[in-house]
């Protein structure tokens, strides 16, 4: 029997379900997803529009798909359509006995829309719908962007019976309007005779990014104390977040929606790769420790995470007043939460969109080598 590593089980029976921030064709061929879900607790996989244009520039497992792609005619966005749903979908199969064991809670794949309509609710539903028709399985998740045209996104699809990964959260104040979003849409979904047990939602607050701009503002402002609060924000930021999360859950609005079956929406640490290099290649995993939550991980940080991790239980829920302390020293400062979160935001939809227009002329250029 395989043996599942201590440090990924720890986590694990700490609360944390650990998913898989990469996919790739070649990856579910070889084996090796299987592997991580055996050997390094696995439970779900994320993706988005950095990692299938990574995974298509690099692969040569796509091939034969294109070339069928080709000889049937289709357009590049079919092509882009074609070859990462069928990567979701395998995936979706391999963790389909992890869905099963865990009632749906995990055995989670994601697949984002397009980025180019993260400014569009309309246009984000009707992909959102496509993307969930075309993998066709009930373990997947669409991930749906937090801007503000994406809230009533996220209560559409959830009301039409789609699972959703929200994604692209940084600030505290979006996040209640997430949680707002999501509960409408359970409320809209019951509402419309769909049954709550079958929906199933994360919330993907990113954690590295925060450190990163917080981090280089702090060094610029010349502040005194300004260099000791580094690499202190991300952290206290989902701490944060994660306390609205608790609080959401001891309401009655939430207490009526749990009685008719609906699960809560798990807060997810994304971004959890450190970019500082004075920090613990594991800070962003044992320092987000609570039951409840989910930790998607790159390959290198899981690694890392199995290698050397000391998980210790709750690191999360002693932390609020310190947290609290942290976010107000850096506001003193000179830096500026809501200014940070805002560019935050900007810059991940635009690097999305880059990814795509990235992943758009790899598959265009595949395309042409194979006609």
């Amino acid at each position: 029997m395989t043996e599942q590593n201590p440090n990924t089980r720890a986590l694990s029976e700490a609360g944390v379900s650990i998913w898989l921030d990469d996919l790739s064709r070649e990856r579910i061929a070889t084996g090796n997803l299987v592997e991580l879900i055996e050997t390094r607790s696995v439970t779900g996989v994320t993706t988005n529009p950095s990692i299938f244009a990574a995974a298509l520039k690099n692969g040569r497992a796509y091939a034969e798909q294109l070339a069928h792609l080709v000889a049937e005619g289709a357009d590049l966005d079919r092509a882009v359509f074609e070859l990462t749903t069928r990567d979701v979908q395998a995936a979706c199969d391999l963790l389909a006995p992890v869905y099963q064991a865990t009632g749906g809670v995990d055995g989670r794949v994601s697949i984002e829309v397009d980025p180019r309509s993260a400014r569009d609710a309309t246009k984000t539903v009707a992909e959102a719908k496509a993307l969930a028709k075309a993998v066709d399985r009930p373990n997947v998740l669409v991930k749906i962007p937090a801007t503000e045209e994406g809230l009533p996104a996220i209560t559409a699809t959830l009301a039409s019976g789609i699972s959703v990964n929200v994604t692209l959260i940084f600030s505290l104040t979006r996040y209640r309007e997430v949680l707002n979003a999501w509960l409408l849409g359970l409320e809209q979904a019951h509402a419309a005779g769909v049954d709550l047990s079958t929906l199933h939602s994360v919330a993907s607050f990113f954690v590295s990014r925060v450190d990163s701009e917080v981090d280089r503002r702090l060094r610029e402002s010349g502040a005194e104390g300004a260099a000791g609060l580094t690499g202190q924000a991300g952290l206290a930021n989902a701490r944060l977040a994660y306390r609205i999360f608790t609080e959401t859950l001891d309401t009655e609005r939430w207490r009526v929606l749990e009685a008719a079956g609906a699960h809560a929406q798990r807060p997810l640490w994304a971004s959890t790769g450190t970019k500082d290099p004075a920090l613990p290649d594991t800070a962003y995993v044992t320092g987000l420790v609570a039951a409840g939550t989910v930790n998607t991980m790159p390959e290198k940080t899981l690694e890392a995470l199995a290698d050397h991790g000391e998980v210790t239980g709750d690191t999360i829920t002693a932390g609020y007043e310190e947290a609290d302390r942290v976010l107000d020293a850096i506001g003193h400062a000179g830096v500026d939460y809501n200014d940070v979160v805002a560019a935050l935001e900007a810059e991940g939809v635009e690097k999305f969109v880059t990814s795509w227009q990235e992943l758009l002329q790899t598959v265009s250029t595949a395309m042409k080598d194979a006609s």
